[in-house]
């Protein structure tokens, strides 16, 4: 049993029956830009006489930009012009403003992630957009996105079972496991179908990228910009790449190569895998079963993408895993930007709209908490050391796992232990924020305000965060019961091979 509300029941928290958001969802990839914006409804589904209960209940896709090339510059610089030129204009084409956007993601992904301006980029671009507009990056991150735009998540839930996505762009392949719903696993893999361009005129390399020339190295080849391209060479390391992707989700040994192409840890591969959909540019090359005979047909985009797709086709066709066709491929990312990354806390919250919304707040997490005021504190500093040696001195959350029931002098104890734990964060008059995975946020605030006075008290509650994570919350919806946030990995790729 948990705590469900102490004290007076507040009149509004059934008040709102439902509450229409609208999100935008904005990618900049390696090869691609594009954007969606998505309204979602906010719902009280608890019967009349409980505790309200919101959630995300219907996701709709209202519009969908076109798809345009990245543009970069000196293959160094994102080019900041006109990426806002290009935002402005599908802005005014879907007829949505800035100030009618609620919340969203903007995700710079791939190569371009690596690029020396694109957290600035991202972080401009999410401040032009939205209020509660967050700006992230990461393969993880994005691996897990994908995997709900494509619709590999929710085919996992419907059919019991265990779904590896692999979104595949210009400069990234990202790797999702999906259990009954839930996404168990990740990983990136430094594989493309824009790490080598050709001029499709003339048929020359224009640009080979770090990583290919490991995988050109790998294949013993000799292949240099402005060399002229040759099939059976290019087939060679879109075979390779494709080779990689199958040793990374346990389908063959995990060879060197696979390793140094890696951006994060290896999957883990402690479950079995059902059955695999692929999303991203490359894939409608995997799914449309069409031929790639000459040097003109693989070059149509000025890149190896489409027949780095029929590739991996015809591997997967030779093994042991189907391949199902996901609801998106090229606007997985996308759509999961707009539509699948944001979440609605639990409705027993203690929040004060006038510090809000906060972005990009890392969180601290407790893992043992012994109801003890001394210990409380005690835990809860040796939690933020680490923030604190890392220079992250600004806003930062307490994550607190679920402590089964608490009786009201036990929640007056955490909260007396926290105020001790914060001493110095009140004294910079920085918000006191709590994560809490059980519904006691209302109390738990109640009671420290009580004890501390004059200072700004944000609890949320009925989620569950991990150390590494970042935390969005955006300002009350819903009468007021619940707040938008968004749980997240904020990590900017920078790994080079």
């Amino acid at each position: 049993m948990k705590v469900k509300n102490w004290g007076k029941k507040e009149d509004n928290l059934g008040a709102c029956k439902h509450e229409i958001i609208q999100s935008v969802g904005i990618d900049i990839g390696t090869t691609t830009t594009q954007l969606v914006v998505s309204r979602l409804t906010v719902k009280n589904v608890a019967p009349g006489s409980l505790v309200p209960r919101m959630q995300i209940t219907d996701k709709k896709v209202i519009y969908k930009s076109d798809i345009h090339f990245t543009p970069i510059l000196n293959n160094e610089l994102v080019d900041t012009e006109k990426i806002f030129s290009l935002i402005t204009s599908e802005f005014e084409k879907a007829g949505v403003r800035p100030d009618d956007i609620d919340t969203g993601a903007v995700i710079i992904t791939g190569e371009t992630a690596k690029k020396e301006n694109a957290k600035r980029i991202s972080d401009q671009v999410a401040g032009f957009v939205g209020d509660f507009v967050v700006a992230t990056a990461g393969g993880k991150l994005e691996s897990v996105i994908a995997g709900k735009g494509s619709g590999a998540s929710d085919y996992s839930k419907n059919n019991f079972c265990t779904v590896a996505n692999i979104d595949i762009g210009g400069g990234t392949a990202n790797i999702g496991i999906f259990k009954s719903g839930t996404a168990i696993d990740s990983c990136c893999i430094n594989v493309g179908g824009r790490l080598l361009c050709l001029d499709r005129s003339d048929e020359k390399i224009t640009a080979i990228a770090k990583p290919m020339e490991a995988v050109i190295n790998d294949c013993n080849l000799n292949m240099n910009i402005g060399d002229k391209a040759d099939k059976r060479q290019i087939m060679a390391v879109c075979t390779r790449m494709s080779r990689v992707i199958l040793e990374c989700i346990g389908q063959l040994p995990l060879s060197n190569l696979a390793r140094r192409l890696l951006m994060t840890n290896a999957l883990r591969l402690d479950y079995n895998i059902d059955t695999v959909m692929i999303s991203g540019g490359v894939a409608d090359y995997v799914y449309s079963g069409q031929e790639c005979n000459s040097l003109q047909e693989i070059a149509i985009y000025g890149d190896i993408g489409p027949l780095f797709g029929k590739t991996l086709a015809d591997l997967f066709a030779m093994g042991n895993l189907s391949l199902i066709r996901p609801t998106e491929t090229i606007r997985a990312t996308v759509i999961g930007a707009g539509a699948r990354t944001v979440d609605v806390s639990g409705s027993t919250i203690f929040v004060e709209d006038a510090v809000l919304p906060l972005k990009n707040v890392p969180v601290a997490v407790l893992n043992e908490i012994v109801p003890d005021e001394e210990m409380i504190a005690r835990t809860i500093l040796q939690s933020i050391e680490i923030l604190f040696e890392e220079e992250i001195l600004d806003n930062f959350a307490l994550g607190l796992p679920d402590m089964g029931y608490l009786d009201f002098k036990q929640i007056q104890i955490l909260a007396t232990g926290i105020i001790k734990g914060l001493d110095g964060v009140i004294k910079k008059e920085l918000p006191v924020i709590i994560v809490l995975e059980q519904d006691i946020g209302k109390v738990l605030g109640q009671s420290i305000r009580t004890i501390k006075k004059n200072i700004n008290v944000i609890c949320v509650d009925q989620l569950q965060v991990n150390e590494g994570d970042y935390i969005d919350i955006g300002r009350s919806i819903a009468g007021g019961t619940v707040v938008p946030v968004v749980i997240k990995s904020l990590v900017f790729e920078t790994k080079q091979i």
